[in-house]
């Protein structure tokens, strides 16, 4: 999966972790609480595997188009969009016409299922392992999972789950247990929405799901 380990992992996906709260202290501070195997944040992140597996074996041959159209429901199914979409923005989100705050939701949900869609776009025998057991902290839970054949040791990718409607959802995504892609993408979003606001961000994701990386 050759763009898996130089963009995902090199320079972490493109949304926090609440502010005051680094991503490594939430992890670490977490107890851990053995899950059933019927632990629906479990099969939430099982769930998104089993997509991301499909895609990644889809390969060069279904192209971005096709992957993208593979992964789709996967994302809708697996991730929180509309919060973090809330998150990624910050403050200024309530400051936002509905409509820029749809707009908003309806650009990062695209950007998002264009990056996957490119980043794990071949296969040669990598699996996903998933921890049995989940660390909670409030009211979120941490599923930790490797990509094995990723590297001698697998990459670590773990996720930050909370409950909406009855379903557990992730909410941030952690590369080698501590980068907090949530943070990362509130870092990189403050500058544009400081010089464009709504307008430029929409902008900024469009761009981003139309060339991903």
């Amino acid at each position: 999966m050759s763009h898996f380990s130089k963009v995902m992992l090199g320079r972490v996906l493109s949304i926090p972790m609440l502010a005051s709260v680094p991503a490594g202290a939430f992890l670490a501070a977490s107890a851990p609480a053995m899950a059933q195997a019927s632990d629906p944040a479990l099969s939430t992140v099982e769930g998104l595997d089993s997509g991301l597996l499909a895609i990644m074996r889809a390969g060069a041959g279904a192209g971005q188009a096709g992957r993208e159209r593979l992964i789709a429901p996967v994302v809708d199914r697996s991730f929180n969009i509309p919060l973090m979409t809330r998150l990624s923005v910050g403050p200024a989100w309530l400051s936002f016409s509905a409509h820029d705050q749809a707009a908003l939701v309806a650009a990062f949900r695209t950007m998002t299922i264009a990056q996957y869609a490119h980043n794990f776009d071949g296969w040669d025998g990598q699996r996903f392992v998933v921890a049995p057991q989940v660390m909670t902290r409030g009211l979120d839970k941490v599923v930790r999972t490797t990509l094995a054949g990723a590297g001698p040791d697998g990459e670590a990718i773990n996720y930050r789950l909370r409950e909406d409607g009855g379903q557990w959802k992730i909410i941030d995504v952690y590369y080698r247990n501590d980068i907090s892609q949530l943070s990362t993408r509130r870092s990189d979003f403050a500058s544009v929405l400081a010089n464009g606001g709504a307008s430029a961000l929409i902008a900024r994701l469009n761009q981003l799901a139309a060339n991903p990386r």
